[in-house]
């Protein structure tokens, strides 16, 4: 090494390419927010492109601006240019758990006592900004206590946790788009592949010559079209939408968050540790930042587009070493806050969808899906792979929960049924689909992920008291209803809060418990791990 001193870039073309995929992780999860709003809220567009996504954009400028600034300050101190800013976004679990589990039974709860739709509408948009809120004091709050945490948790449980998220929710989810859109996704897909894994050396930015093969593809293949009607509505929503304080809404509206604390808190926590797990695949990737501080600007982000209207959390974002791998530094990160404030200051996301359809987009996210698994198993001593594989499987079990969920809602809709009942799951058993299986795992599963991965790492470590930690832990989570515990609503299995509500995994951890105490007196071999 020549010892030179290298000084950061506010930009670098590879921010191209950065800018590209975490732009289009957002833009898809912004554009699954208006349609969630609208088709099951039945918000107005008013409500939305005036109050929500600006809100959102907000948070985002805030959180990208300080991880850019970050990322530049560290990275001149340390001498060097090759720094990446941490991701960082909207949550979309976030989205889905507060829209379905808070905001739609508040709005029904509204209807059942007589409220007129704009009201219950009102009043279920104000319990999603609490809730957001109480989101964002979580992972404020809790930044002293996970820095903590960091240093006394595996790396293998804290990645392969991440990597269960990012094979089933992103490589997954969105391989499955590839096959369902084959001429555009697999066109895309080779080109992120020849480019990122292959070394290709293209004139341009390989990100950009991406999206514009996605969009000639996808304009061959009728994805795109000249519909007037689209283009219309998409110019009727032009316009300025500045941020606007909700501080008197949520002042007024605290109170509406005790019953939904079973939402907000899991949720929180999970944005904490999920956090926490992104800044340690960034140190596991050559950069490492302080984690109390990026913890912190984390929840703030989530406070600040509460007060601003958006009751959507923001968080880090998984996937640090892909954007790494593509050259992306400095300039992506805050690029992406300025770009997302512009477009919903100004209601331009109407026409965006209208020029680049979401399916331009997969491609990228199954390569970021792809870079967080293998980097669990690239950045931990081989004998603990057994370990990251455990941590995966209850990622992969949500991920399947979640599809189990949509298909029982979908086939139950023209008749008019409960898609979910004791009968249904009875019948899923006898074809041998252990659906309560699937939803104990997916209850908790970030805190069921760790638990298990660092038992399996203490294990291997022939450290069996600190794995009997580890299924004591679990069994108190287990009894307490903060995982495993699920009842069935009529939009799903969720989490059940309540003494002695998950009684019986308890009772499976104290036996694991057990075999791990005698383990421990039954005089191991004395040559300690491999």
């Amino acid at each position: 090494m020549s010892g030179r001193i290298r000084t950061p870039q506010w930009f670098v073309p590879g921010d191209i390419d950065g800018f590209v995929a975490l732009g289009f992780n957002l833009l898809l999860n912004f554009l699954v927010v208006i349609s969630l709003m609208k088709g099951v809220l039945g918000y107005s567009e008013e409500l939305i492109y005036r109050n929500v996504l600006p809100g959102m954009a907000v948070g985002l400028l805030i959180g990208n601006s300080y991880y850019a600034w970050q990322c530049y300050t560290t990275a001149r101190r340390q001498g060097r240019d090759d720094m990446t800013a941490l991701p960082y976004g909207v949550n979309s679990v976030s989205i889905i758990a507060f829209v379905f589990i808070a905001m739609l039974p508040a709005k029904l709860a509204a209807l059942d006592q007589g409220f007129s739709e704009a009201a219950a509408n009102q009043l279920s948009y104000h319990v999603g900004l609490v809730a957001c809120l109480g989101s964002g004091v979580i992972e404020a709050g809790g930044a002293s206590a996970a820095a903590v945490l960091r240093r006394f948790l595996p790396r293998a449980c804290l990645l392969a946790s991440l990597s269960g998220i990012g094979l089933g929710y992103l490589a997954l989810t969105y391989l499955t788009q590839v096959y369902a859109y084959p001429v555009v996704g697999l066109g895309t897909l080779a080109m992120i592949l020849v480019n990122y894994y292959g070394g290709l050396k293209l004139p341009l930015p390989p990100g950009l010559v991406t999206l514009v093969l996605g969009i000639v593809l996808a304009w061959a293949q009728g994805l795109i079209q000249l519909d007037p009607s689209g283009w219309q509505q998409g110019f009727s929503q032009l316009g300025f939408y500045p941020p606007t304080v909700q501080f008197s809404a949520i002042w007024h509206n605290l109170d509406q968050i005790i019953p939904y604390l079973g939402v907000v808190i899991p949720m929180g926590m999970f944005n904490l540790f999920g956090s926490m797990q992104c800044i340690e695949s960034a140190e596991a990737a050559g950069d490492k930042y302080a984690t109390m501080p990026s913890l912190v600007v984390n929840g703030i982000g989530s406070l600040a587009s509460a007060l601003f209207g958006s009751p959507v959390p923001t968080t880090l974002f998984i996937g640090h070493p892909g954007w790494k791998d593509i050259g992306s530094r400095v300039g992506y990160s805050w690029l992406t806050g300025v770009i997302f404030c512009l477009i919903t200051f100004f209601g331009l996301f109407g026409l965006i969808s209208e020029i680049i359809p979401p399916q331009v987009a997969i491609a990228f996210l199954v390569y970021i899906g792809i870079t967080i698994t293998a980097q669990a198993f690239e950045t931990t001593a081989q004998r603990y792979t057994p370990a990251v594989v455990m941590g995966i499987l209850p990622g992969i079990a949500g991920w399947g929960t979640l599809l189990l969920n949509a298909g029982l809602q979908i086939g139950a809709a023209p008749t008019g049924e409960t898609p979910f009942s004791q009968e249904t799951l009875a019948a899923l058993h006898q074809n041998y689909v252990w659906a309560g299986g699937l939803f104990a795992l997916d209850q908790g599963q970030i805190f069921t992920s760790v638990l298990l991965s660092a038992l399996m790492v203490y294990i291997i470590d022939k450290r069996y008291l600190a794995a009997a930690l580890c299924s004591t832990l679990a069994a108190v989570l287990s009894f307490s209803g903060a995982i495993h515990a699920w009842m069935l609503t009529p939009t799903g299995p969720s989490l059940q809060l309540g003494f002695g509500s998950g009684g019986s995994w308890s009772a499976g951890y104290a036996v694991m418990t057990a075999v791990l105490i005698a383990a421990h007196f039954c005089k191991p071999d004395s040559r300690g791990p491999d």
